[in-house]
């Protein structure tokens, strides 16, 4: 583990390798699983202000799936997340091109419409964080999905941490980020 402020960093972060081959997985991780994406503390305020700039690029079924159940809902473990168009089916934000899943808030953000990028948990992945009382973990989720991404980051020698630099950056600032650079070159 690396220590950094109220964070503790899973060793898996800096010495897994990870990059996200899209022609393999087709967008996976926005499709399966047993719950929409995680939201930060005031995420869903954000996703209430922007829908109306995020719904034109959406799916009709995504917009149903919003009309029905609200632009974020609490799961069943009692968390704020996205909705899903269905049980087991993709995020009601999730857009599709030529069969590959992306998420129409980012696709959003990249034409300038919204200045949010998309939820902070879907920008880390595959990193994971759980909030604790006194920290931070900061985890590799490993998702037999993500094998192609994993052969992807071995055969270009980039470490998760680095993939998911931006994300980050966002969640804990550059200082953050730095700290954990430098104590990953030490490992």
């Amino acid at each position: 583990m690396i220590e950094i402020g109220r964070t503790l960093v899973s060793d898996e972060v800096v010495e897994k390798q990870f990059v996200c081959d899209l022609n393999a997985c087709k967008g996976a991780c926005c499709v399966h699983g047993d719950s929409g994406a995680p939201l930060e503390p005031g995420e869903e305020q954000v996703l209430e202000a922007i829908y109306p700039a995020i719904e034109p690029y959406l799916t009709e079924k995504g917009k149903k799936a919003i009309a029905k159940q609200g632009k974020w809902i609490i799961d069943g473990d009692g968390d704020k997340v996205t909705p899903l168009v269905a049980a087991g089916k993709e995020c009601a934000y999730t857009i599709f091109e030529n069969g590959t899943a992306f998420c129409g808030i980012e696709k959003a953000w990249r034409d300038c419409k919204i200045g949010f990028q998309k939820p902070v948990s879907c920008h880390l992945y595959p990193v994971r964080i759980t909030t604790y009382k006194k920290f931070d973990a900061v985890n590799y989720e490993t998702w037999d999905i993500c094998k192609p991404a994993c052969a992807c980051g071995e055969k270009l020698k980039v470490p998760v941490y680095k993939f998911v630099k931006d994300a980050l950056i966002r969640k804990y600032g550059k200082e953050w980020y730095d700290a954990l650079d430098e104590a990953a070159k030490l490992t």
